[in-house]
């Protein structure tokens, strides 16, 4: 089975690619490496897939057509799973464009490579920031999704609605999975866990947006990756969104005094009022997910944070060099 993974030196493209070469599959990683966050933290996940002979790696910008359209004519997938996408709600409001070239424009090139070559299967990244406007929790999928607080949350939904044009249209099985705030060894430095880990390591303040009243539904990487395995391995018919979460939110607060357990030290706090584009609260509904699957992502957050810091640690030590986890 060849596997196309878009996104593949992203976070959680590195572990869906690294677990699916480590089951015999064949995987063809594409992503842009741009400059969001670090290069070289991607780069060094690229080091470590190319370990494995069943990957081959090409760099793309999925928003330009004409490479998004070379992909696939050159090569033949028997399933997509397109992760690739500009993440952060904040950067958004800063930075339209990039979101609407890579979250719309770079979907949309790989609706077509899937339709033009008759691909059966998609399986694609949406979020819980869709949910954004919603005071009912938990989140269910049939819940309404269409008050977005931020660019980023517009383009998911664009793209989920995108999805069931193509389905429709085409009878292409498409699945949606909403995905709710994933941490992990090898995530994005960009996101909360990184932020705060880096802040107290250096006796910096850390940021508690809403003066620290938000609740988060962390989910491991781990948990996440379990979750697209099953999916790919669970054919279906027309379209089809999940949520993909812990069930389980945690208060900000809480999780922060978790990673200052974790790296043995108090975190200095700066509390701000909530953020444009914000939510106070993620809670994802998990039994439809559990149905189809037969899996709850259930790793508890203590454990999660300690390996995060681990990784974070080692990591950081060997001069961003990639290591073994």
């Amino acid at each position: 089975m060849t596997i196309l993974v878009t996104g593949a030196a992203g976070f959680i493209g590195y572990h869906l690619a690294a677990r699916l070469m480590s089951e015999g599959r064949r995987v063809i990683g594409v992503d842009n490496l741009n400059a969001y966050y670090d290069p070289r933290l991607k780069q060094a996940r690229l080091r470590r897939l190319a370990g494995y002979p069943a990957f081959e790696f090409i760099e793309a910008d999925l928003a330009e057509r004409t490479a998004a359209e070379a992909i696939f004519a050159r090569n033949r997938f028997d399933v997509v799973v397109h992760l690739a996408a500009q993440a952060g709600v904040r950067h958004s409001i800063e930075n339209p464009h990039v979101y609407i070239d890579a979250n719309v424009t770079g979907f949309l090139h790989v609706l077509e490579g899937c339709r033009r070559q008759e691909i059966e299967r998609l399986v694609y990244a949406s979020s819980s920031s869709v949910y954004a406007g919603n005071r009912k929790t938990p989140f269910a999928v049939g819940d309404p999704a269409e008050t977005p607080v931020s660019l980023y949350a517009a383009t998911k939904r664009a793209g989920e609605l995108m999805a069931h044009c193509y389905s429709h249209l085409f009878g292409m099985a498409t699945t949606g999975l909403r995905f709710f705030t994933v941490y992990g060894p090898w995530g994005r430095p960009d996101m909360a866990p990184f932020k705060f880990m880096r802040a107290i390591e250096r006796g910096k303040p850390i940021d508690l947006y809403n003066y620290g009243r938000m609740q988060r539904d962390f989910t491991y990487v781990d948990d996440v990756v379990e979750g697209l395995v099953r999916v790919i391995d669970r054919p279906h018919t027309g379209y089809r969104l999940y949520n993909v979460g812990h069930g389980s939110p945690v208060g900000l607060l809480e999780f922060v005094h978790t990673i200052e357990h974790a790296l043995g030290k108090r975190a200095r706090k700066r509390f701000l009022p909530i953020s444009p584009g914000d939510v106070i609260s993620t809670h994802a509904e998990v039994e439809d997910f559990f149905d189809y699957t037969g899996f709850y992502p259930a790793t508890p957050v203590a454990w999660g944070v300690e390996r995060l810091v681990a990784w974070h640690r080692d990591y950081t030590a060997t001069g961003r060099r990639a290591m073994v986890v």
